[in-house]
């Protein structure tokens, strides 16, 4: 499989970054678009350019300095030209490297737009956004008090930004309901990209909440010790890239690799060079062939939709839950002088049986809507163990008696409705094959 050792130094997660971190997207490494013969220059466009400047700094109000005008001539250029692409000042870069680390400042929302609005496409796990039960597909109508219809995504996040304690208050609207508003403290966001645990005796649980330079090797790490803590090899596995926003594309490829033993995992087309990238898996499988099922939702996006893609197309594991996001463009980060940098679209990507996800993303095999768990309150009935005098089993067998429920520890699949219906199925699968 090969390894993209530039991505780490200058292509980055993909993300328009604030104090939220906002959407990301799959990553190429940096590149330079290839000499080509050149279109002469639009004179005519230019002489307008100029005049507007120069009417603009005669008779606005107040004084604009021409470095104000100009950055704000490359961020407009830039945010025409899709959601993705944008300029990256010297701080909005610095934040897009940060997020790669794993800790960065801020509220932990990934957030895109939608009709003029700031839209939360998910909260990242243990963060204030999470914690005050902010959900996917939520609209950020009003920051402090400030409505956000019509500022750009870039100016939304800068409103979002902070100092780590200090407070802010959002105002959202849910499913068309009415207005509501929340409080969060801003934090510094330390964001554990892959957290591993059994569910019960023989079945695996392995999140993802983004695609971090190392998630790679922690997804490799975290199926080592799944196997170690049950003993032996896994009955089946549970991959949870549920409201993940995506990220890094060369760990979207590594996690791929880890249950993908040959093929074509992922591949790439755009105009220049280095926009052409093709992935294939190596024949380690440091899953061992375990079942698999893979959830999503509708903040699945980008790297996670790569990742999701490729375990469907080569059937290696059953994909779950609602349709994801659809974001199949890749960004480059292109440096510029004075620690600037361009984060540009590139390339689309597109899944080993040749599907672009662009604006359509992943359709699930089995359609699990997210809904609530409710238990049954408990009825103590007695059985034919408890009696006394009972006779013994016949077989010689050991007597069951009543459960006593008040010793049983709580699941993560007891109030997930999506995830016990994947563990279900995995015990499905075990018993029609005889394990």
């Amino acid at each position: 499989m090969p390894h993209l050792s530039r991505l780490t130094s200058l292509a980055l997660a993909i993300a328009l970054l604030g104090s939220a971190s906002v959407l990301q997207a799959a990553e190429a490494p940096a590149a330079t678009a290839a000499p080509s013969d050149k279109a002469p220059l639009p004179l005519e466009e230019l002489r307008t350019f100029a005049e507007v400047l120069d009417r603009i700094k005669a008779a606005y109000v107040e004084p604009v300095s021409d470095k104000t005008l100009l950055e704000n001539a490359i961020k407009g250029m830039l945010s025409n030209l899709d959601p993705h692409s944008a300029y990256l000042d010297p701080q909005a870069f610095r934040e897009l490297q940060e997020s790669t680390s794993g800790e960065f400042g801020g509220l932990g929302i990934e957030v895109g737009t939608e009709d003029g609005f700031v839209k939360v496409v998910t909260p990242i796990d243990d963060t204030p956004a999470a914690r005050a039960d902010i959900q996917p597909g939520d609209l950020i109508v009003k920051i402090d008090g400030q409505p956000t219809k019509g500022l750009s995504l870039m100016e939304a996040v800068d409103k979002m930004r902070g100092k780590a304690g200090s407070k802010i208050l959002l105002t959202l609207v849910r499913d068309s309901g009415k207005p509501f508003d929340v409080e969060l403290i801003r934090a510094v966001i330390k964001v554990r990209s892959v957290k591993s645990q059994l569910l019960e005796d023989g079945y695996g649980y392995l999140r993802i909440t983004q695609f971090q330079v190392n998630s790679g090797e922690e997804v490799g790490k975290a199926l080592a010790k799944l196997r170690k803590d049950n003993g032996k090899k896994l009955r089946g596995l549970v991959l949870d890239l549920r409201n993940n926003p995506g990220g890094v594309l060369q760990a979207a490829v590594e996690v791929s690799d880890h249950f993908l033993k040959k093929g074509l995992i992922v591949y790439t087309e755009g105009r220049i060079a280095n926009s052409e990238l093709r992935f294939s898996a190596d024949p380690l499988d440091a899953s061992e062939g375990v079942p698999l099922v893979v959830l999503i939702n509708g903040g699945s996006a980008s790297a996670s939709e790569i990742v999701a893609g490729a375990l469907q197309d080569h059937k290696r594991g059953v994909l779950m839950g609602t349709d994801s996001f659809g974001k199949g463009s890749v960004q480059t980060v292109l440096p510029l002088n004075n620690d600037r940098a361009l984060k540009l679209t590139t390339a689309l990507y597109y899944t080993p049986n040749g599907r672009s996800i662009q604006a359509q993303g992943i359709v699930p095999d089995i359609v699990v809507a997210r809904a609530k768990l409710t238990q049954e309150p408990g009825e103590q009935n007695i059985k034919e163990a408890d009696l006394q005098g009972h006779l013994g089993n016949g077989n010689g067998g050991a007597d069951k008696p009543s459960l006593n429920k008040t010793d049983k520890q709580a699941r993560p699949q007891d109030d997930d409705y999506q995830l016990s219906q994947a563990l279900t199925l995995l015990k499905g699968l075990n018993i029609t094959r005889g394990q």
